[in-house]
């Protein structure tokens, strides 16, 4: 189809969904007779005779009409019914004295995936391939937002704690284990922009970081309540985009998206926050909300390389931390952040007022706890507080060096010593060998 002619058709969806919004029931037969054409194989005869059988009226009317439909869809929608049906709506081509007979209903299926992941056409294939049936399905998609308006906590499908700047929304486990299998089997197939090291398989902190390694200028910022931004109309808009039809991308969405109940929100530590938890959004707590945001953050990632690209500088991004750098004048700086927040603007997000630095290399240069100045490393202050207390566990025992109260202090000094240790030889066989010590006479 040409610019123009997608242009058209757009442009009729969007009139047909105001007309239907002032009168659904005078639109009848129009939906009738896009259902029946989606039970045809697309060719005219066939469209012509599921038209005549559905309809009561003028005749001689069904060939033009299934020309024009024709020519707006050369291929048919199968998994887009709803968008046909509205298309009818909009542009007419039904005779006003022509009225629906019955109806003709097929299910909906998929026209053309564009990554390897599973081919789901309808309702009933995704709830085979959640291994549910179709009420746990509806429940779990909280099709009533009973999740919502709950009083009773047993009848939610999250759990909320509230950290000083956001809201943790944990999944309970039966759901969580839907949507892990909604992440494994689809998600993880659909790749993201180069430059996301977040929640990427063979990336993180470690590759983010060094990829911003002795630069002369390091200009970072945050995106503000980056996986409450994401709305559920865009994440609809991703799963139709991976080849869902209609039915299956909204179920998907519900599965994967949630609204703060009420109860939740007073207390809300601001207006902002709260008016982003009221809608449909990406639950922070959710095994799939990593994925999901770095897939929406699409458009944004690409527009900020070609940004970056213009400056000269390299871009990256883990989770809702954004990094430029490389040769940068003071002017240029201020340009590109004032760019970056257009830009992100316009792709559904917001900086941090608060949170851009800009750091030369005579000053201290950090990422995502990392000092970058020369090779990614932990700061020379935490490297030493952690020394200290493996000194102190080694010469008077776990239970007293334990102050912040570790439920496993042993895994968590392990975790640390691991995490200060990467890709630092020196370091790494200092911090082993106090473990080592602190460990020995405990028991086991």
């Amino acid at each position: 189809m040409t610019t123009t002619a997608h242009r058209r058709r757009a442009a009729a969806l969007r009139a047909g969904r105001r007309r239907h919004d002032r009168d659904s029931s005078g639109h009848a037969a129009a939906g009738t007779v896009a259902d029946a054409l989606l039970t045809t194989d697309w060719q005219t005869g066939k469209m012509q005779i599921a038209v005549r059988r559905v309809t009561a009226g003028r005749k001689g009317w069904a060939r033009q009409f299934v020309q024009f439909v024709r020519r707006a869809y050369p291929r048919a929608p199968y998994d887009r019914p709803r968008e046909l049906r509205l298309f009818l709506q909009a542009r007419g081509g039904i005779p006003r004295d022509v009225v629906a007979r019955h109806r003709l209903v097929s299910a909906t299926r998929v026209v053309r995936m564009r990554w390897n992941t599973p081919g789901l056409g309808d309702l009933a294939d995704l709830a085979a391939f959640l291994d549910l049936d179709g009420d746990a399905l509806d429940w779990f998609a909280d099709r009533r937002e009973i999740n919502r308006h709950a009083r009773d906590e047993r009848l939610r499908h999250y759990r909320y704690v509230w950290l000083p700047h956001r809201l943790i929304e944990a999944p309970k486990p039966r759901l969580r284990d839907l949507q892990r299998l909604v992440l494994d089997r689809i998600l993880a197939r659909v790749p993201v922009h180069d430059g996301v090291h977040g929640f990427v398989p063979g990336r993180g902190v470690h590759t983010f970081a060094r990829t911003h390694t002795g630069r002369d200028v390091l200009v970072s910022m945050d995106l503000r309540a980056f996986f409450t931004s994401v709305t559920a109309a865009r994440i609809y808009g991703l799963f139709r985009g991976i080849g869902y039809p209609e039915p299956v991308a909204h179920t998907l969405t519900a599965l994967t998206t949630t609204r703060t109940p009420v109860a939740v929100l007073r207390s809300a530590p601001d207006p902002h926050l709260a008016a982003l938890l009221r809608r449909p959004h990406l639950p922070q707590g959710a095994p799939t909300s990593p994925a999901l945001a770095n897939l929406c953050a699409y458009r944004l990632d690409r527009r900020l390389s070609g940004l970056a690209g213009r400056f000269g500088v390299t871009y990256g991004r883990y989770a809702d931390d954004l990094a430029f750098s490389g040769t940068l004048s003071a002017p240029h700086v201020t340009r590109l952040t004032a760019l970056t927040g257009r830009i992100a603007d316009e792709e559904g997000f917001r900086l941090h007022p608060h949170k851009t630095r800009v750091r030369t290399r005579s000053q201290r240069q950090a990422l995502t706890g990392l000092v970058v100045n020369t090779r990614p490393a932990v700061p020379r202050e935490d490297y030493d507080r952690l020394r200290a207390i493996l000194h102190n566990a080694a010469t008077h025992g776990l239970a007293e060096a334990n102050r912040d109260g570790h439920a496993d202090f042993a895994a968590h000094l392990a975790g640390r010593v691991a995490w200060m240790s990467h890709h630092h030889p020196a370091r790494a066989a200092k911090l082993h060998h106090l473990l080592a010590q602190a460990l020995r006479d405990q028991p086991r």
